[in-house]
């Protein structure tokens, strides 16, 4: 993908109201992370003009304050 198609992609986003920011995380990509109601989308898009996108889907459980300390337990150093 070119410059000008990945602006273009920026703007569409924007143009229809849906929240995304740039991060960078490797090195020979620019991520855009877009967020829209029960779904988040890592799209990175690479020096050689591929693109990839990673979905995480939300499921429809709710969780209660004890999620916190399960958090810490299972992904804690």
């Amino acid at each position: 993908m070119k410059l000008k198609e990945f602006i273009a992609f920026l703007n569409k986003l924007e143009g229809n109201s849906i929240f995304y920011k740039l991060n960078k995380v490797r090195n020979e990509a620019i991520m855009v992370e877009v967020t829209v109601p029960g779904q988040r989308c890592e799209i990175e898009f690479l020096e050689d003009g591929t693109v990839d996108i990673e979905k995480f889907i939300r499921d429809k459980d709710m969780y209660g304050v004890n999620e916190l300390e399960t958090l810490f337990k299972e992904f804690s150093d």
